[in-house]
């Protein structure tokens, strides 16, 4: 049985509606996931070491660390957010981890996470800026979000077991990104139908300076339609699932078999080979 480390905190949720995704998985009795437990950051960076996360098997963040808004109206403005850079013992402890190989899944905001340290993107597939900033020395703007997009989604691979029992192709209205994504890297599971270019999108930039659902004088180069991909990190198997902006998403019961199929991947034997066979094959660490 599979035991889950759920890792939120640094952006808004409705925590007892998202809380209830996992409760059912444990529940069920089709269902792998044995038990979870949920810690907030910054206290769960200290589980982010081989010793201190043997209590769990597959650790999935919905959570936004490195990462602090400025919620004065007024202040905000001019200094809207503070980036924060993770400790060298907290990297030390990641490295040391996924050399295990623990399973990592990443939803939805978590693209976000750890702006100041490029390695994070790197182990994620991809990175969304609130921001402007540098990533693999390409020069990029502050990222679009659009919210409540209705758009297709349609299955790349039928045969990996996170799209296992997932229809062929799917309609889903959820908050979407444009923002860079490492497509070399990644292995693309799920793409959208939607347009990724930025008359499609507002700046992140922008709203969280106040001025919400706007792209005024922004614009963004043209990115990956891939919303669910798998990945290496060392020797841990990797899953984002861009899914997942609110109570409307978390009730979608394909939602929770995503998820549900997500965690099973990530903790098992398959996915772990999987892994290990990338990373020497690759050379790279992520």
């Amino acid at each position: 049985m599979t035991r889950v480390l759920l890792i939120t905190k640094g952006h808004p949720f409705a925590k007892d509606d998202f809380f209830e995704i996992f409760d059912e998985l444990v529940e069920d009795t089709n269902s792998c996931v044995s038990d979870y437990t949920h810690v907030e950051q910054p206290a769960a960076q200290h589980f982010f070491h081989p010793e201190h996360s043997e209590n769990w098997d597959v650790f999935v963040m919905y959570d936004m660390p490195g990462i602090e808004f400025n919620r004065s109206p007024k202040d905000r403005k001019i200094n809207p957010v503070r980036f924060d850079a993770p400790s060298d013992a907290f990297k030390r402890g990641v490295y040391s981890m996924l050399e295990k190989g623990k399973g990592l899944i990443f939803l939805h905001h978590a693209l976000a996470g750890w702006p100041l340290w490029e390695e994070w993107a790197n182990i994620i597939g991809g990175r969304f800026h609130y921001q402007p900033a540098s990533l693999d020395g390409i020069n990029y703007p502050d990222s679009g979000y659009r919210h409540d997009v209705k758009h297709t989604v349609e299955v790349v691979d039928a045969t990996h077991p996170i799209t296992n029992g997932i229809p062929a192709s799917f309609e889903f209205t959820d908050e979407l990104y444009l923002a860079p994504i490492f497509e070399e890297n990644v292995y693309p599971i799920l793409r959208s139908r939607h347009d990724f270019s930025s008359q499609n999108f507002y700046s992140a930039d922008l709203a969280i300076r106040g001025q919400g659902f706007s792209n005024k004088d922004w614009e963004h180069p043209p990115t990956s339609n891939a919303v669910g991909w798998v990945k290496h990190a060392g020797n841990s198997p990797v899953a984002y699932l861009q899914f997942g902006d609110g109570p409307g998403q978390y009730a979608e019961p394909i939602f929770r078999q995503i998820i549900g199929n997500a965690i099973t991947w990530a903790s098992s034997n398959e996915a772990h080979d999987w892994a290990q066979r990338r990373f020497q094959e690759s050379g790279t660490f992520a």
